[in-house]
């Protein structure tokens, strides 16, 4: 993480490159319409490394960042939660030793940086009770993992801010109080599927020299939905059980770790009997078929990495004699 922990205060009035920065609080974007990071000018301005933002002099980085390659973060935009999916820095900010901490001096120099890198304020206020409610609810415990960037947003005011590249759009959370701020920082960016089809043929020869196969099956953020880039590999399964009419086979679910234990078991479950289904529906006798979920447990990778919890959420089947 090169996130620079002192550096030249910038001046705010100096580099507005004719960006209104909305400051009032309460303010949404475009007059109260819904608010699109797309409707926002592109930004060109070079960038630095991850998280491209530099600490005003005087201000650290107090806490270990919290970090994921891949996570999904909701941001207020003064309208609605905006879901933000793609890598993330979360951590809690504080005065160097010696220097009093200013909630204002640190908000006006995010403000000044983002300015200078072509991003707006889009939101500064308290964020209403409603929608933090549903923060705190947020799947895969995000008020907790990422309790350090979020800050007290419960009782204290949030400043949101944009930056719209050409590629990708850059979400800043800032959340300050008395004696310490909460920093989130996510870059959109679309998930790379790795998981690649397993033909009907495949899938035939695994489960007869190991008597499992591995599916990597995309379900929703959180859900048992599956995702329609899905559907060709389940067709191969439908494909294979109606070749071998006396084939019967056993579906398990697995997840990562993140989160509670025993949501991610019932969640593994609920996505193992949602595979059974979409096979049942394609004309597969139910008796064919089972579904248990085991959650976190039997990891094929290291749940530390973020392609290692890719690889261990995913659907077994499992040859039944």
């Amino acid at each position: 993480m090169n996130f620079k922990k002192t550096t030249v205060v910038i001046p705010i009035l100096s580099i507005v490159l004719g960006l209104a920065v909305l400051s009032s609080p309460g303010a949404q974007a475009s007059n109260n319409r819904a608010f699109e990071a797309a409707s926002l000018p592109v930004s060109t301005t070079p960038l630095g490394a991850f998280p491209y933002l530099a600490l005003p002099k005087g201000y650290v980085v107090a806490t270990t960042p919290d970090t994921s390659d891949f996570d999904q973060i909701p941001f207020w935009t003064g309208d609605r939660l905006e879901a933000v999916e793609g890598k993330v820095w979360s951590a809690h900010i504080d005065a160097a030793q010696g220097k009093a901490f200013s909630d204002l001096e640190l908000q006006r120099n995010v403000e000044s940086v983002v300015s200078s890198l072509g991003g707006k304020k889009i939101f500064d206020g308290k964020i209403p009770e409603e929608a933090s409610q549903r923060i705190k609810e947020w799947p895969r415990d995000f008020a907790m993992k990422y309790n350090s960037g979020l800050g007290d947003i419960w009782n204290n005011a949030t400043q949101v801010f944009v930056i719209h590249r050409g590629d990708r759009d850059i979400w800043i959370h800032l959340c300050s109080y008395a004696f310490g701020a909460g920093m989130l920082i996510a870059e959109s960016k679309p998930l790379q599927i790795t998981a690649s089809l397993l033909s009907a043929q495949e899938l035939g020869a695994q489960l007869e020299q190991s008597g499992k196969a591995v599916l990597h099956v995309n379900f929703a953020s959180d859900q048992s939905r599956i995702l329609p880039d899905s559907q060709a590999q389940l067709q191969q399964v439908v494909q294979l059980l109606r070749q071998d009419s006396v084939l019967k086979l056993a579906v398990n679910g697995y997840t990562d770790d993140t989160g509670d234990a025993a949501h991610n078991k019932t969640l593994s479950a609920q996505r193992a009997e949602a595979v059974v289904a979409a096979i049942v529906a394609q004309g597969i006798d139910a008796t064919r078929l089972s579904a248990t979920g085991f959650g976190e447990s039997a990891p094929v990778a290291d749940n530390a990495s973020e392609a290692g919890k890719a690889q261990n959420r995913r659907v077994e089947l499992v040859r039944q004699d």
